[in-house]
């Protein structure tokens, strides 16, 4: 008991509150301080999915397999004749095709 005036026998009920608040302090700090389980997640699978048109021009798909051929060994040799302007010229019109000018 508690006298109004002296506040007797306070100190101890202030030390009992004070032990209480410390040991809810410590529970909350500790509860923050371990991470919380995350929830196992299922990776994604990407899909491709492709249109009739394009389905049809892949079947459909043809190429002269000679002239790959024959431009493969020239640029292997080091002959095959390179227009660095036109190059340049079609780079430019990419990047402006794509806005990053």
């Amino acid at each position: 008991m508690t006298n109004a005036i002296s506040n007797v026998g306070s100190a101890a009920a202030q030390l009992k509150v004070a032990s209480e608040s410390a040991d809810k302090l410590k529970k909350a700090s500790e509860s923050l301080d371990t991470p919380a389980p995350k929830p196992a997640v299922a990776p994604q699978v990407d899909q491709l999915i492709l249109s009739k048109a394009a389905e049809s021009a892949l079947a459909t798909a043809e190429f002269d397999e000679a002239k790959v051929a024959s431009i493969r060994t020239a640029l292997q040799e080091g002959n095959y004749p390179l227009n660095e302007r036109r190059i340049a010229e079609n780079f430019v019109a990419i990047e402006r095709m794509i806005g990053n000018t």
